[in-house]
């Protein structure tokens, strides 16, 4: 398959980039606030006109002279560039031309990519006027349009397909829904580690890190290729209590972080060994388990914890975490790198588990086997079959109704038996 043209969304903060990227997809990804700097790492959709489709990658806006965090972004948005076919440079028609656009303008040349001058916040014909002053940048002539209406993006959007000079669309199909590559869900609470450890697992420094909570606010989503085939990571927004996060960017980065686990095949819960399992890791716990999917604790910052205080951190992971049964837990430094090379073990290993099918005959003959070691009172299993897959279900045919503590009892046979580690198992019973 031929690779999607790739057009990259630029300029300095708060002139409304995340707007166009949702007013051209057609639904809200990006998170937008009138805040400066909402948008902090690369991201990235597929987009489609007129048949044609493309990578459209929307970036944090250039903050020159800003602390560390904006030299980041900063980087970040520059770093897009390099793999551009085409960049729209947005500038804030009802302002006017600032030094920051003057400054992105000037990094914009040096990229030596077809660019198209995007004027926002055109919202009627009175406006159109005052677009004519961004010629001064030096990027061509600006179009004029209103990202939060939609006025004149399809014109922008023909100048987009005419500057890709794309002669042959065959091949270039939207990405399928059924993707089969395994999702992984990185996530934990703010400022645990998370980017970095996702920045370690790809190879690149795709998410930004820094030691500020919240830093990431959109989902993230990159396939890495490994010796036992591709896995997906999606980088979450930290996930706060629910007091914390009723209005603004952070509610709308809770809700993403709650969807990334919602599709994912896999958790990865990463929770500060300094500090321990929290009530939030807590309820993290309890959220991984309802989506069903397999997870592996991640205790980052191990090698900053006393030796005589380890014990502790881990009886208190088992005791808060329990909503997570034998979820492995591995300790880890995200920083130095020390035991991340476990991880990738630890995945493919819950994600065999969490796609096994067990033959019916053998099924049948452990249900047989552990009924005769310890007889279920006052009832007895009398067939047994997997219904599905991800997570293993197996319905369980009775003659009587069985107590929880002796269902634990057949799931945790079940689970040795077939060697399924730490994946989740649903049991069903009918009774008759």
């Amino acid at each position: 398959m031929a690779s999607k043209p790739v057009v990259v969304i630029a300029g300095r903060p708060n002139v409304g980039k995340s707007s166009l990227l949702n007013r051209i997809v057609g639904r809200r990804i990006a998170v937008v606030e009138e805040h400066p700097g909402v948008t902090r790492d690369r991201k990235s959709v597929d987009a489609e006109w007129n048949g044609v489709p493309f990578e459209l990658i929307d970036t944090g806006g250039w903050m020159a002279g800003g602390d560390a965090l904006d030299e980041k972004v900063s980087a970040q948005a520059e770093a897009a560039l390099s793999g551009a076919d085409l960049i729209l440079v947005v500038v804030d028609a009802a302002v006017g031309v600032t030094d920051e656009d003057v400054h992105v303008a000037r990094v914009i040349k040096h990229a030596g990519r077809p660019v198209v001058l995007v004027a926002n916040k055109v919202d009627d014909q009175r406006h159109e006027a005052a677009i004519w002053e961004f010629m001064s940048l030096g990027l061509g002539e600006p179009i004029g349009i209103s990202a939060l209406h939609g006025r004149g993006t399809g014109d922008l959007l023909d100048l987009v397909i005419d500057g890709l000079e794309v002669s042959d669309t065959e091949g270039l199909i939207a990405e399928e829904e059924d993707d089969p590559t395994t999702r992984v869900a990185i996530v934990g609470r703010p400022n645990v580690g998370k980017s970095t450890l996702f920045n370690r697992m790809i190879g690149e420094d795709r998410a930004v890190v820094h030691d500020m909570p919240g830093t990431t606010r959109d989902a993230i989503d990159t396939v890495v290729e490994t010796e036992e085939g591709p896995l997906r990571f999606i980088d979450t927004a930290g996930m706060r209590r629910r007091a914390k996060t009723e209005r603004g960017a952070e509610s709308h980065s809770v809700i993403r972080a709650l969807d990334a686990l919602d599709r994912a095949d896999i958790a990865l819960l990463v929770v500060d060994a300094t500090i321990g399992a929290s009530h939030q890791d807590q309820r993290l716990a309890e959220r991984i388990s309802a989506a069903g999917c397999p997870a592996v604790v991640l205790l980052n910052k191990w090698d900053l914890i006393d030796p005589e205080n380890r014990d502790d951190v881990l009886a208190g992971v088992g005791e808060k975490l329990a909503f997570l049964g034998s979820a492995p837990v591995l300790k880890i430094s995200a920083s130095s790198g020390k035991g991340v090379h476990r991880i990738l073990p630890a995945i493919f290993e819950a994600a065999d588990a969490y796609a096994q099918r067990i033959p019916t005959g053998a099924l049948n003959r452990a249900i047989r086997d552990l009924q005769a070691a310890h007889p279920a009172p006052g009832a007895r299993i009398r067939y047994a079959v997997q219904g599905a897959i991800e997570p293993p279900t197996f319905t369980l045919f009775a003659s009587a109704r069985m107590p929880q503590t002796y269902l634990r009892y057949v799931e945790r046979s079940i689970r040795e038996r077939f060697d399924l580690g730490p994946t989740p198992i649903k049991l069903r019973v009918r009774v008759g």
